[in-house]
């Protein structure tokens, strides 16, 4: 009986850890109780094909979300049908937080591939942080870095020059890959150019200027949306010439 209770109890810590949550989902110390009912909580998951909505703008709040696999995109869609790309989330990055503060989302979310989510629906998960204070003190960590990132998007946004916000979007997506363990010079884009260019809040036609212009310095190796970082230091350089070290790290893994 003891063998079969920790063997359930690695089969639950596989659970977990496989859709991204281990930061949020297992707190130092978490016991075998307490990861059972955080299980429980975040069993539903939800597959979404490319384009698919996993919230609307407006649309009334339920749960959150963690990104298990593929990729998200979060933007916001005026009267008119202009659209402003507020973010891409990549697996273990949070989304849904726009809703904490009225309970409607502000913002739409929709897979740029074949994706899939944790659900964690927000009433159980609210049981659960109160029985959890480790966790609770998690998801504010996690909010608060979500609110930062939003600053420091504008810092760049309304100071940059053009080359620094692509060289600042390319590190911060190199960072959130080598926290996943992937190869961070080594990206695959799932967004469109034009999603880049709106995120970045310039012409499409200047985000396929600064990737031509960024190949021939020698920085990067560009073909179609595989992009290949050939000189970390020199992209690492404009950073820093920026002044945001930091970078934007919009849609922060947990």
């Amino acid at each position: 009986m003891e063998t079969s209770s920790v063997l359930d109890l690695n089969q639950l810590r596989r659970s977990c850890a496989s859709c991204a949550l281990s930061e949020l989902c297992l707190p130092a110390g978490i016991d075998g109780d307490d990861l059972r009912r955080l299980d429980d909580t975040i069993r539903d998951k939800r597959t979404l094909d490319r384009g698919e909505a996993l919230f609307r703008q407006g649309g009334q709040f339920h749960a959150l979300y963690v990104v298990r696999s593929g990729s998200l995109r979060t933007f916001v869609e005026d009267a008119s049908g202009n659209v402003q790309v507020l973010g891409f989330h990549l697996p273990g990055e949070l989304v849904g937080v726009d809703a904490l503060a009225n309970d409607h989302h502000a913002s739409q979310a929709e897979a740029l591939e074949r994706s899939s989510v944790c659900e964690l629906p927000y009433d159980r998960l609210n049981l659960l942080l109160g029985q959890m204070p480790s966790l609770q003190r998690q998801l504010m960590r996690v909010v608060s870095r979500e609110v930062a990132a939003e600053h420091q998007h504008m810092v760049v946004m309304g100071r940059q020059p053009a080359q620094e916000r692509m060289a600042i979007f390319l590190r911060s997506l190199s960072d959130r890959y080598a926290r996943l363990q992937r190869d961070g010079d080594t990206l695959n884009l799932s967004m469109s150019r034009y999603d880049i260019a709106s995120y970045l809040g310039l012409a499409v036609e200047t985000v396929s200027r600064l990737f031509t212009r960024l190949e021939e310095a020698g920085i990067l190796e560009v073909s179609r949306k595989a992009i290949t970082i050939r000189r970390q230091d020199l992209l690492e350089a404009m950073c820093s010439n920026s002044g945001t070290r930091g970078g934007n790290r919009k849609g922060e893994a947990l």
